[in-house]
């Protein structure tokens, strides 16, 4: 029971009946205070002028565990922050258009397999420098490799820059890491305890198999009417069988070894094309501003600033998240450079934040015993602040990136008009 809700139980001896009660009044009361923390912490932050995501995740910090201990992070929680990643990925899928991604296939592949090299091969170096064994090693490098694409999307959704270049390359390279990083999750665990087995090569059959299934749909969808939602009696609106959807797609791609939320982004790219598109954007957009919170005030209930008081584990995460943050960028800058300067750099911020995927990775780690407390404390720190700069970043470079574009265009415009009507270039 957590600390809030104890407070208002009356003492002495608890019947069964009351104390089977107490559990669903211990998540209301952890959920209320999640949600009200994050949106105080978003207000905060909007008056400010900053990311709305940045005040989230301190809200959640805030009320968390290893701050003022008003809730406890449990399973009612973690649900909610499921729920809520989950709901913001089909809507970011939503606002994207396969012919977009494929238009940006070369630099998101090249972003992806870059910014997977760097940070695996820079952890690896720097568990090894520690003095870690070769297993622990590369888990910290896993960790720093995996790209959490919740973040970055609803940062790229408030600055309303979801369809440019730079942010569909984000979304493409981010899916392809997520689906890289599990693989390599198996093959590491599988080297580390002695038993590489084939489910390895299943899941890596299973998830390009689910993302190419995706597109391919997404594609035979295009143009499907309205009415193609609405014929049963119990869907008044398309978000009701669409939800269906993106609930099914979310189910299939973790029972396949993927995260929920690459399920739930192909969900969105599914009914994208399809003529109900507008009225789901607008029928989402509560249920989003309602669930994804949740998410973000969860992820940073986990930060743990008190393991930061042991000196060697403050340095370690300080490094980890330095290597983190410049392996990234470096990604972005290798791997899309094609599409500008600045918009190779608001590739490789967009790949920064680690969110979820990371805070995953070192669970496993931990659970599998080839990471300890202080090592898992330092990595799971690095994660967490990953996840807070990134923000910071992209409203720093997103502005000079649109710049760019718009010089671009400009210079192009008026290279045209020197050309007079029936003259061609000399």
């Amino acid at each position: 029971m957590s600390p809030l809700v104890a407070s208002l139980v009356p003492p002495g001896p608890v019947s069964p009946t009351l104390g089977a009660a107490n559990a669903p009044i211990d998540v209301l009361v952890a959920l209320f205070v999640l949600l009200m923390a994050a949106k105080a912490g978003e207000e905060l932050a909007r008056r400010l002028g900053q990311p709305a995501v940045v005040g989230e995740l301190l809200g959640g910090f805030a009320v968390g565990p290893f701050a003022l201990g008003l809730i406890q992070i449990g399973e009612g929680t973690l649900v909610f922050s499921e729920i809520g990643v989950v709901i913001l990925l089909f809507a970011v899928g939503l606002e994207v258009r396969t012919d977009d991604l494929l238009a940006v296939g070369r630099p998101a592949v090249m972003t992806a397999l870059v910014a997977m090299v760097l940070p695996i091969a820079a952890g690896i170096g720097v568990g090894l420098l520690v003095g870690e064994p070769f297993g622990t090693a590369a888990f910290i490098g896993l960790a720093l490799a995996a790209t959490s694409i919740g973040i970055t999307s609803r940062v790229l959704a408030d600055m309303g820059v979801l369809n440019r270049a730079f942010a569909r390359v984000v979304l493409g390279a981010a899916v392809i890491d997520d689906v890289l990083a599990l693989i390599l999750i198996g093959i590491v665990s599988g080297l580390a305890v002695g038993d590489l087995s084939e489910s390895t090569l299943l899941i890596a059959v299973s998830a390009f198999g689910l993302v190419g299934l995706g597109f391919a749909v997404a594609r035979r969808a295009r143009g499907l009417s309205r009415e193609a939602f609405t014929w049963p009696l119990f869907a008044d609106t398309p978000l009701v069988p669409a939800f269906l959807l993106m609930l099914a797609l979310a189910l299939l791609s973790s029972l396949i070894g993927l995260a929920a939320i690459i399920g739930a982004f192909l969900a969105g790219l599914i009914v994208a094309e399809t003529a109900a598109r507008d009225e789901l954007e607008h029928e989402i957009r509560p249920l989003a501003s309602i669930f994804t919170p949740f998410f973000f005030a969860v992820t940073g209930a986990q930060l743990d600033l008190g393991a930061l008081l042991d000196p060697s584990v403050a340095m370690l995460a300080i490094v980890l998240a330095l290597v983190g943050i410049v392996t990234k960028s470096l990604g972005g800058l290798i791997g899309a450079r094609s599409i500008g300067r600045w918009g190779s750099v608001a590739v490789g911020f967009g790949m920064v934040p680690r969110g979820e995927v990371g805070i995953v990775i070192a669970n496993l780690g931990l659970t599998a015993g080839l990471l300890g407390a202080g090592t898992f404390g330092a990595v799971l720190v690095a994660v967490v602040l990953t996840t807070v700069v990134a923000p910071y970043l992209l409203t720093w470079a997103v502005p000079r990136a649109l710049e760019e574009r718009r010089t671009a265009q400009s210079g192009d415009a008026r290279g045209q008009q020197a050309i007079e009507p029936g003259e061609g270039p000399t």
